[in-house]
């Protein structure tokens, strides 16, 4: 967003909206500073601090106005000038505006006034004000501003033809991570995977700097990327070679990229330069701590597609994109958002390793078979604040007291941690068995230093315990004497005037003062000092009294500074432990992980899944974890899956021999659980190779390098797509890209154009994953046609849902079974669905025609006793071929 004028604007609704039609010279000295700075952030809102409000003006004041549907006014701006559109919120309330107008896709600046207004006021000139933050969506780090259980992703990315390179960060957790690949599809999975706030592009215009929010096109963003996120369009210069392997060298203090893996990922690099100078630009003053890159690549993970994940519903539902009823709801039992936060990233990068799977499955076995543990477990979870992000503030600077207690009461609880898992056998439980007891000696300073309720603000006093500091106890001691010398003044004054009702008082106007009633006004002594004259009563000032305000409120500014220095010190000591910090963070996260992930085995009755060498995919009594979570207890109809014969038939002795199909046609009436059936098989996979037990009464598992699905479609109006072809491209997409180690799940193939047509898609697609793929497939289809499939090929079977007919209505048993379907049960859907009566008693009789007349199973016959043998060429069968 080059400028957040809204084109349909009409400029006279708003006067004076566009400050580039105005005499800048006529303006007032603060509208001059306020277009000084808004010029240098053209592409963001700028809120302009003004006493005790941020205030934003010209179009700026229109936009924020309509966005956050806040009070329109005016505010003069000169006099030749006028009066331009102004908008203001509380200056304690800016960050909680800032973050709905960042949810939208805009950027937002901070310029606050850096100088006391007194001091300006009485040297008579405007007030010094200074940019303190730039806010960007990518860029947040504050608790009010972030999802606790998501994380907060700013990506940036080089492309260079084909080949592209990747860094992406947290910076509110310290996270950063960088890859580097060629494919650009490859590149919108990575992205769609990740869901950053904010993506980094740099473009060829020179000195660009705008923000594009999701949906908004620009010539300069490159075609390849898809429209949804917010994009920031920057300079090449910092993604340039020559300036960002230096940066990177210089923040992170190497001496070479060869220990962070990198020194051959030019892209990577340029890319991880790049993010790091928009975090000075953005960041200004204020630190920002990161880990070190860590270098990963695609094939270390279970690849899923974006298509893949949303029809698995894995961390939000298809229906309304919420987390209530997908894998990650049904899943997440963590005790702390860092946990939480841990699992969303496991869900999305499940492993492919079989000692890494075995490791978390492991864990999960000692807390599923030792209940106490668990239990013990959870209750100290729960009393550990989110460490990573309370890091990532002290890291940054930006870390008050209430994060130094919160942080010191987490890792005071770390050697009760060491005591659970010291007897512990598993991988992840040993990992905490020796944590660093500098942590327990850095959170006891903490706790002697800092008082237990400690206010927000850190300038206003009230932080720092006594003890700690001798000098800062000598400053109180003598503020304490002057309070309590101000305290006993009127009493002794009461007695040396006889006045019984001479109070002394306070305000912020005229300091302290000794109030007398108007009718007492001529007992006062000689000494008393008029100070201000009021209806009912006489304000007066003694010269001791005057110099012990002073000294007061001398003292109390000292003290306040003093106490100040003090934290920011304890603060910069806390800042050298952050990468301990960080790695025990890990490490507990991942126990919280574990700890849930067992909490639901046990709960629904999970089975530990045997991972092994092969193919071989055996589910016994498999259940939906989300479907099954939804329903009464004991509703859910188990069922069976067994795909994948002994790879390429080989005599290796290492893997037992099996003989299951690669592909199963599975036919059924709608309705009766055929998606719900590849859907599990899908996400049971998944949650075993991401290191859970799974619903099952047994399995035995091989690695998959990806899983794929297709289930449903709809147009997709933007790009001018019907559902038949956007059908289509998902199974080119599977056609292109799935192995014999790929998963794929396919729901109807064909149906959004004429029955022959779709039906020849349907065999043809069905027989190239049989026999030129050979990955592991699930075909659920009403073409019964396709049951023909199993007595031409080896590796296919046929299975059905099955039912059972009634008189006068049919009912769903939701069991699969060996054999095919011969039909579909359509018209009896329809009828279940309210279709009138005429309707479907026109649609039985046209069916019975249709069956009559139709060729199809003449075809099917003839082309397969053209056959001559079970090769696997697909040119010999024709089957829509009929006689004359």
């Amino acid at each position: 967003m080059t400028d957040p004028t809204p084109a349909s604007t009409p400029p006279e609704e708003y006067p004076n909206a566009d400050y580039r039609q105005l005499d800048r010279s006529k303006l007032s000295e603060m509208m001059q500073r306020y277009l000084e700075v808004k010029e240098q952030y053209p592409h963001a809102l700028l809120f302009f601090r003004v006493g005790d409000f941020f205030e934003c003006f010209f179009q700026d004041a229109v936009t924020i106005a309509h966005e956050l549907e806040l009070m329109q006014t005016t505010k003069a701006a000169g006099k030749e000038v006028g009066r331009v559109p102004m908008t203001g919120v509380p200056h304690e309330h800016v960050y909680r505006y800032s973050s709905t107008l960042l949810e939208k896709g805009y950027a937002v600046v901070i310029c606050d006034q850096v100088e006391d207004a007194a001091i300006a006021a009485k040297e008579k000139r405007q007030v010094k004000r200074e940019v303190t933050r730039v806010l960007t969506p990518g860029t947040l780090t504050d608790d009010n501003m972030l999802k606790g259980r998501q994380n907060n992703y700013l990506a940036a990315l080089v492309i260079a033809g084909e080949h592209w390179g990747l860094a992406y960060a947290d910076i509110s957790t310290g996270e950063f991570l960088i890859t580097q690949s060629v494919n650009l599809e490859q590149l919108t999975q990575e992205l769609m995977r990740l869901q950053p706030s904010e993506v980094l592009v740099p473009v060829n215009a020179p000195d660009i700097s705008k923000m594009l929010k999701p949906g908004e096109s620009d010539h300069e963003l490159p075609d390849c990327l898809p429209r949804c996120f917010c994009y920031s369009l920057r300079s090449q210069k910092p993604f340039s070679l020559g300036e960002a392997r230096p940066r990177v060298l210089q923040q992170f203090q190497l001496k070479s990229l060869e220990g962070i893996g990198c020194e051959h990922l030019p892209l990577s690099v340029r890319a991880a330069g790049g993010l790091l100078e928009y975090l000075e630009d953005t960041q200004k003053h204020n630190t920002t701590s990161l880990q070190r890159p860590r270098t990963y690549t695609l094939s270390d993970y279970l690849i899923l597609d974006h298509q893949s994940r949303r029809n698995l519903e894995i961390t939000t539902t298809v229906r309304d994109n919420t987390l209530y009823g997908s894998l990650l709801w049904a899943l997440d039992k963590t005790n702390t958002p860092m946990g939480s936060r841990a699992l969303r990233r496991w869900l999305l990068q499940p492993l492919l390793d079989i000692k890494g799977i075995r490791a978390r499955h492991d864990t999960i076995q000692e807390f599923v078979n030792n209940h106490q543990l668990r239990q013990d477990f959870q209750q100290l979870l729960r009393q550990i604040y989110d460490l990573e992000r309370l890091t990532g503030r002290v890291g940054n600077n930006t870390a008050n007291a209430k994060d130094l207690v919160s942080l010191a009461d987490s890792l005071a609880k770390l050697p009760q941690l060491a005591a659970l898992a010291e007897q512990a056998k598993s991988p992840y439980l040993k990992a905490l068995q020796n944590l660093p007891q500098s942590l327990e000696k850095i959170a006891e300073k903490i706790h002697n230093s800092i008082v237990q309720s400690p206010p927000i603000a850190l300038k206003e006093g009230g932080l720092i315990r006594s003890g700690i500091d001798a000098n800062l106890d000598e400053m109180r001691s003598l503020a304490e004497d002057d309070l309590q010398w101000v305290k006993n003044l009127a009493v002794k004054e009461r007695e040396r005037t006889g006045i019984s009702t001479l109070k002394v008082e306070f305000n912020k106007t005229f300091g302290y003062y000794i109030s007398i009633s108007r009718g007492k006004a001529e007992l006062a002594p000689d000494d008393y000092l008029r100070k201000q004259t009021l209806t009912n009563e006489e304000r007066y000032i003694t010269p001791e009294l005057k110099e012990r305000e002073v000294r007061i409120l001398t003292a109390k500014e000292d003290l306040n500074q003093a106490e100040y220095d003090i934290f920011v010190r304890l603060r910069s000591e806390v800042a050298e432990y952050t990468d301990i910090i960080r790695n025990v963070s890990r490490a507990i996260a991942a126990i919280d992980v574990l700890c849930g992930l067992a909490e639901v085995a046990d709960r629904q009755g999970y089975c530990r899944p045997e991972m092994v060498k092969g193919r071989e995919l055996k589910i016994i009594d498999g259940r939906h974890p989300v479907v099954e979570k939804l329903l009464p207890p004991g509703f859910f109809v188990p069922n069976t899956a067994q795909l994948g014969s002994l790879e390429n038939h080989t005599e290796n002795t290492e893997i037992q021999p099996y003989s299951y199909p690669d592909l199963i046609i599975l036919t059924g009436p709608n309705a009766s659980g055929k998606s719900c059936y590849l859907r599990q098989i899908g996400l049971i996979q998944l949650m075993a190779q991401m290191g859970s037990f799974i619903p099952a009464s047994s399995a035995k598992l091989s690695l998959c390098d990806r899983i794929f699905t297709r289930v449903g479609a709809v147009d997709d109006l933007a790009t001018g797509q019907s559902t038949f072809m956007v059908e289509m491209n998902e199974t080119a997409n599977i056609l292109n890209h799935a192995t014999n180690k790929s998963l794929v799940l396919l729901d109807e193939i064909g149906r959004g154009t004429a029955t022959f047509d779709g039906l020849s898609i349907a065999w043809s697609v069905a027989e190239y994953l049989a026999t030129e793929i050979q990955a592991k497939t699930i075909f659920a289809t009403h073409y019964h046609e396709l049951n023909e499939l199993a007595s031409i090929l080896d590796n296919v079977a046929n299975y059905q849902v099955t039912v059972k007919e009634l008189p006068d209505k049919i009912v769903f048993l939701h069991q699969v079974q060996p054999g095919g379907a011969d039909k579909s049960y359509g018209i009896e859907a329809g009828r279940l669905a309210g279709l009138p009566d005429v309707v479907i008693q026109r649609a039985r009789q046209v069916m019975r025609q249709i069956e009559q007349h139709s060729k199809i199973a003449i075809g099917l016959r003839k082309g397969i006793k053209k056959q001559t043998n079970k090769s696997t060429s697909m040119e010999q069968l024709d089957i829509f071929e009929t006689e004359d």
